[in-house]
Order: C-alpha cells, then structure tokens, then sequence
C-alpha cells in the first residue's frame, strides 16, 4: 500500500497518488453499478474501501477514514440483502422509504453528526470535525438504505457530495474533488432511475411476490 500512496501521476498539474487514483475510480464504479441494482456493486465497494482508507488516513481525515471500516461492514450486509431480494424482471426490488424510514434516517443523519463531530474534535482526529462528521454518518446512512432497496439513499448522497466537495478541496485531494462533482451527475441520474424502477414495481403486484418469497 505504501507504494500506491507514494507514487502516482500528475493531472493538469496536480498530483495524485495511485492509491487515490484506484479508489476514485472503483468509487465511480460502486455507482455506475448501484444504478443498474447488481450484486456486483458491493465487492467493488469492498475494494474501493481499503483503498480510500489509506489515503484518507495519510491526509489526516480520521472520520473519512474511520467511515470506510464501517462501509465494509455494510457492503457485505448489502451484498446479502440484495442477493435475496432480486426479481427476474426488475432486479434488486427498489421502493420508496416510508414516512418513519424517512424521519429515521433525518434523524440518525442530524444526532449522529453530532455525536461524531465532538468525538473527532475530542481525539483530535480531523482539522474539520464537523463536515468530516457529516460525510461519515450520511455515507453510513446512504449505504445502510441502499442496502435496504430504498430510493432516498441517492438524495443522502446528494448532501454527501455537497459537503465533500469543498472539504475535498481544503484538503488538497482536488482529483477526489472533481470525482464527488461528478457523483454529484451520476447521483441525480440513479436518483431518476431508481424512482422509476421502484413506481414500476409498485404497479406491479407480482414482483413483490416474488421478492418475499425469494
């Protein structure tokens, strides 16, 4: 690992780290492969995670480094929640959160920050405690409705992104930066496509027989 974080290329530059590089890429893909509903979205999570770990622990972002164990442990919760969840029609059955999964998720997102940002400033553990906080506990949010089928996870991402970019840049990470602007597209696209799929199945009383007998 320690020659992939100290060898790398120069884009436009700015140099980024092969580490940095591989883990932005395999990230892209994690989503690329979340809009499609395939299994194959979580072990490529698993590698975009031990990659992202390392790099973010160099620049010395505890929480952004901490946030990738626990993505491990929810992708393989994802990869089995999915795997048994899967229509032959409509693939990974998606659905629209409902108003108390909705208030849940607002509410872990808010409490959670905060308990996050004070742990971190107390540690000592990030220069900016609270948006590295928030991108900590909305990825955990975001992965644990993804991995429950629910489309409000894209519009979770959406708020990630929109903290991520300027920390991104503060940290001097410019080419993890450009790639959370970029999710930024491929976020509202799922977002459209998952409500989609998930309206389709709704009408659809066959597929959710068969996602609960699956």
């Amino acid at each position: 690992m320690d020659f992939l974080l100290h060898n790398g290329v120069t884009v436009l530059g700015q140099w980024i780290s092969f580490a940095e590089l591989a883990g932005q890429i395999f990230a892209l893909a994690v989503v690329f492969l979340a809009q499609r509903r395939t299994l194959w979205t979580w072990p490529v999570q698993v590698g975009a995670t031990v990659l992202l770990f390392s790099v973010y622990l160099s620049a010395h972002l505890g929480g952004l480094a901490t946030r990738q164990v626990a993505i491990l442990a929810i992708s393989i919760y994802g990869w089995w929640a999915w795997s048994r969840r899967s229509d032959p029609v409509y693939g990974v059955v998606v659905r629209k959160g409902r108003f108390s999964e909705r208030l849940a998720m607002l509410g872990a997102f808010a409490i959670g920050t905060t308990v996050m940002a004070l742990v971190l400033d107390a540690l000592n553990a990030s220069w900016a405690p609270w948006p590295d906080a928030a991108i900590f506990v909305g990825t955990l949010v975001a992965f644990a409705a993804q991995g429950a089928g629910l489309v409000e996870f894209w519009l979770v991402w959406l708020v990630v992104d929109a903290i991520g970019v300027p920390l991104q840049l503060s940290s001097g990470l410019y080419f993890s930066a450009a790639v959370y602007i970029v999710f930024a597209g491929l976020v509202v696209h799922g977002w459209w496509s998952w409500n989609r799929t998930a309206k389709q199945v709704q009408t659809a009383p066959s597929a959710g027989v068969t996602a609960a007998s699956s």
